[in-house]
C-alpha cells in the first residue's frame, strides 16, 4: 500500500514538474542540435539523433539527475576536423570508441580525476571554440563559405564583409537581433525559448517572395535514412587513436564540469560522477553506432531544465522522446530553414561561449595569461594542442606560486641583521637565498626567521654552510623556526610539507605530543620558544615594555590543565592572572595575597572585569566531598571552601541541579556551585564589586567553557 502511494506521488511530481520542463528543454534543444550539426560539418540529422540518444540514454543511466545531454558546441571544432580528415562514418566509429573509453573511466572510478583540470583552461577552451565558430559562421552568414583554418578565416573576413550580398545577410542579422534582444522581453514572453522563436520566425519570414532565393538546409532523406553504421579507417591509426582520446577527454571534462554547475543550481540529489561517466559513455556508444554526433552534458539545456522546475531525470528522458516524436513525421520542415539563419544562431552561441564572467575571474585570480594563451592556441593551432599548452602553463604557474619563496635580509638595529625566509624553500630558491645571505656583512649578529612550510635538503645545506662560514668570521647566527617546518626536518627524513594550522609548541598541546625525548623537559620547551615563538611575540611585547594594561583579572585554579590565555584567545597584557587551589576567594578578606591582587588589579590596573574560572575533575572539590585525601597541609586552605560545600547541600543548590540536568557528576556540580559562591563573594567585596564579575566553568573532556550564574549554567552562545 505504501509502495503504491509512493508511485502515485512520483507520478504526480512528474506530471506537475518534469513534463512541462521537458517540453521547454525540447524547444531549446531542437534548433541548437541542428545548428551544432551544421557547424560540425556532419549530416544535419546527426544532431537530432544525438539529442534523442543523449536525452534518453544519459537521462536513464547518468548520475546527474537534472543534467540534460546532447550535441554540444564545445565539440564542434573537434568533430569538424575529424569529418574533414576521416569522413563521417569513421568519425562515428571514433565516437563509439570514445564512449567505450568513458565507460571504462566510470567503471574504474576515476571520473573525479577529470575535475583536476584547471577551470580556467576549460573556460578558455570553450572561448576558443566559440571564437572559431564565430569566424566560420560569419562567412556563411555573409554569403560565402568558411575555411578550416582560423587564420584564413580572419584574413578573408574583410573582403567578405565588403562583398556581402544576398538576402541571407538580412535573415542572419535578424536572428542575431532577436536572440540578443530576447533578454529584454517580458517574463511571460521569455517562457518561449529565444532560439526557437528566432529560427521559426525568420524561417517563416524567409518564405515570403523577396527571400525565396536564399540557401536552405539540405536533407538526404528521413530520420531513418540518416541512420548510419560506423566504419574503421583504412590506415592512419595514430590519428584515429588521438581522435578517440580527444573526444573522450573533452566530452568527459565538459560533462562533469556541467554536472558540477547544475548541482549548484538546485538542492536535490548530488551527482554521482562515476555513474554519470558511464551514462555519457553509453550514450556515445549508441549515438556513434547509429550515425549521431558525440554527446556531452550541455549547460544551456541543463540550466533551462532546472529553471523550468524539473525535479527528476524524467524531464531529460522525456525531452529526448519529444525530439524523436517531432523528428519522425516533421523532419522535412528542417529543409525550410535558411542556412544564414542557423549561421546567425551559431554566431550567438559562439559569442556566448566567450563568457565575460570567466574573463573577469581569470583577471582577478591572476590566471588571465593562461586564459589568453589557451584561447589563442585553440583558435590558431588546434583544440588538443591548445588545451595541452594551457594545462602546461597552468601547472607551471601553480608550481611557481606554490614553491616561490620570499627572502629578505636587512639591518635590524645597531650592528645586527635580520634574514626572513617565508614560503617553500627548495633548490629552486637557491639563487635568491644565496643572494640574500650574501648581503649580510661578516662578523655581525644575525637572526634568521625561518617561516617555511617546506624545506628540502639543498636549502638546508645552503643555510647550514652559510651559517658555518659566518660563525668563522666572528659573527653569530640565531635561527628561529617560526613556520610549520623546522630546520632539522630537512635531514631527519624525506622532506614533507607542513600543514599544522597552529604552532604545537606555543602552549596549545602538551610537551608529550611533540617532544621526541622520553622525558619531556621544560628546557626543551624553552628552546622551542626561543626558536619559534619569541620572534613572533617580540613585536607585541614592544608596546608592553613600560607597563601592562590588562582588561581582566582572571582568578582560576592552579590545575595544570587550565590554560587561561588559550581558552580566552588572549595574549600578553590581556589577563592579570591569579591562581590557587580551588579558585577560591576567602570570605571576610582573610587572605592577604588574594586581597592584594584584587586591589592592584582594580585600583591600579583599572581592569574592567574579574573572572572566576573553575574546572571539571577538580582535586580540591573532590577533597571537599571527602572522596580523596590531599594531606594535612591543605586542610587549612580547603576550609575556605566550606561555604561552597554548605551551599551545595547534597546537590540541592539551583546551580547543582542545572549542572545535573546537563549530565555532570557531583564533583563538577560542586565545582560550579563553588564558582557561583566565589562570584557572590566578589560582588560583595568593597573593591571588586566596582567591576563586572563573571563565573566560568572549563569542561576538560570537551575543552568547552560554560558560564555560571547564581542560579544556573549556560553555554556562552546562549549567554552572548
Amino acid at each position: 500500500m505504501q509502495q503504491t502511494s509512493q508511485l502515485a506521488d512520483r507520478a504526480r511530481s512528474v506530471l506537475r514538474y518534469d513534463l512541462p520542463a521537458s517540453l521547454v528543454v525540447f524547444l531549446v534543444a531542437l534548433p541548437l542540435s541542428l545548428g551544432i550539426a551544421v557547424a560540425s560539418g556532419a549530416p544535419v540529422l546527426a544532431g537530432i539523433i544525438a539529442a534523442i540518444v543523449g536525452g534518453i540514454v544519459v537521462g536513464a543511466l547518468g548520475g546527474s539527475p537534472l543534467q540534460v545531454s546532447g550535441p554540444a558546441a564545445g565539440l564542434t571544432v573537434i568533430v569538424a576536423g575529424l569529418v574533414a580528415q576521416f569522413g563521417w562514418a569513421v568519425t562515428c566509429a571514433i565516437t563509439v570508441c570514445a564512449g567505450v573509453l568513458q565507460v571504462l573511466f566510470g567503471l574504474s572510478r576515476v571520473a573525479r580525476a577529470a575535475l583536476a583540470i584547471s577551470p580556467v583552461v576549460v573556460h578558455a577552451m570553450l572561448a576558443g571554440i566559440g571564437i572559431t565558430i564565430v569566424l566560420q559562421q560569419a562567412h556563411v552568414l555573409l554569403g560565402g563559405s568558411s575555411n578550416s583554418s582560423a587564420w584564413e578565416n580572419v584574413k578573408e573576413l574583410p573582403a567578405q564583409l565588403i562583398g556581402a550580398h544576398g538576402h541571407g545577410v538580412i535573415l542572419g542579422a535578424l536572428v542575431i537581433a532577436i536572440l540578443v534582444g530576447w533578454r529584454w522581453m517580458p517574463a511571460a514572453v521569455k517562457k518561449v525559448p529565444g532560439p526557437l522563436v528566432a529560427i521559426a520566425g525568420v524561417t517563416a519570414f524567409s518564405l515570403l517572395a523577396p527571400f525565396s532565393d536564399v540557401s536552405r538546409i539540405q536533407l538526404n532523406g528521413s530520420l531513418l535514412d540518416a541512420l548510419a553504421l560506423p566504419s574503421l579507417p583504412d590506415g592512419n591509426w595514430g590519428a584515429f587513436a588521438t581522435g578517440v582520446l580527444t573526444v573522450a577527454l573533452i566530452a568527459s571534462v565538459e560533462s562533469l564540469l556541467s554536472a558540477v554547475s547544475v548541482d549548484r543550481m538546485h538542492t536535490g540529489p548530488r551527482t554521482d560522477f562515476d555513474r554519470e561517466m558511464i551514462g555519457q559513455g553509453a550514450a556515445n556508444i549508441a549515438s556513434g553506432a547509429i550515425g549521431g554526433l558525440p554527446v556531452t552534458g550541455v549547460i544551456v539545456r541543463s540550466s533551462t531544465n532546472v529553471a523550468a522546475g524539473a525535479r527528476s531525470r524524467a524531464s531529460a528522458i522525456m525531452h529526448g522522446v519529444w525530439v524523436l516524436v517531432f523528428a519522425v513525421p516533421f523532419v522535412g520542415l528542417v529543409q525550410l530553414i535558411p542556412t544564414a539563419a542557423l549561421a546567425g544562431l551559431l554566431i550567438v552561441i559562439g559569442c556566448q561561449l566567450v563568457n565575460r564572467a570567466h574573463i573577469e575571474t581569470a583577471r582577478r585570480t591572476g590566471d588571465l595569461a593562461v586564459y589568453v594563451v589557451t584561447v589563442v592556441a585553440v583558435v590558431f593551432l588546434n583544440l588538443l594542442e591548445g588545451v595541452l599548452i594551457g594545462l602546461a602553463l597552468a601547472v607551471a604557474l601553480t608550481v611557481w606560486r606554490v614553491v616561490r619563496t620570499k627572502i629578505s635580509a636587512e639591518p635590524s638595529g645597531g650592528d645586527s641583521w635580520r634574514v626572513v625566509i617565508e614560503g617553500s624553500c627548495t633548490f629552486l630558491s637557491l639563487p635568491k637565498l644565496t643572494s640574500a645571505l650574501g648581503e649580510v656583512p661578516p662578523g655581525v649578529p644575525v637572526t634568521v626567521e625561518l617561516s617555511v612550510d617546506f624545506l628540502d635538503h639543498a636549502a638546508h645545506q645552503t643555510i647550514e654552510e652559510w651559517q658555518r662560514q659566518h660563525l668563522a668570521t666572528g659573527g653569530t647566527v640565531d635561527i628561529h623556526d617560526v613556520g610549520a617546518v623546522e630546520m632539522h626536518s630537512a635531514v631527519a627524513g624525506p622532506p614533507v610539507r607542513g600543514f599544522t594550522p597552529f604552532d604545537k609548541r606555543s602552549g596549545v598541546v602538551p610537551w608529550s605530543s611533540w617532544q621526541r625525548d622520553d622525558s619531556p623537559s621544560v628546557l626543551h620547551g624553552l628552546a622551542a620558544y626561543q626558536r619559534r615563538t619569541a620572534a613572533v611575540l617580540r613585536p607585541h611585547m614592544q608596546d608592553l615594555v613600560d607597563a601592562q594594561r590588562p582588561e581582566t583579572l582572571f582568578l582560576t585554579c592552579a590545575d595544570s590543565r587550565v590554560i587561561p590565555n588559550v581558552i580566552t584567545s588572549s595574549g600578553p597584557g590581556d589577563l592579570f592572572t591569579v591562581r590557587n587551589v580551588g579558585n577560591m576567594v576567602p570570605a571576610g578578606q582573610r587572605d592577604a595575597s588574594i586581597e592584594a591582587a584584587i586591589a592592584f588589579a582594580v585600583e591600579k590596573l583599572d581592569v574592567s572585569s574579574i573572572v572566576v574560572c573553575g574546572h571539571s575533575s577538580c582535586g580540591a572539590m573532590t577533597a571537599l566531598l571527602g572522596k580523596t585525601n590531599l594531606g594535612e597541609h591543605l586542610d587549612s586552605w580547603l576550609a575556605h571552601g566550606n561555604p561552597s560545600l554548605e551551599a551545595f547541600d547534597d546537590g540541592r543548590h539551583p546551580v547543582a541541579r542545572s549542572a545535573a540536568d546537563a549530565g555532570f557528576g557531583s564533583v563538577d556540580q560542586l565545582s560550579m556551585v563553588n564558582i557561583a559562591i566565589q562570584v557572590q563573594t566578589l560582588q560583595a567585596h568593597p573593591v571588586a564589586r566596582r567591576v563586572n564579575i563573571i563565573g566560568l566553568f572549563y569542561d576538560i573532556p570537551s575543552a568547552g567553557v560554560l558560564r555560571v550564574t547564581p542560579t544556573h549554567i549556560e553555554s556562552l552562545a546562549d549567554a552572548a
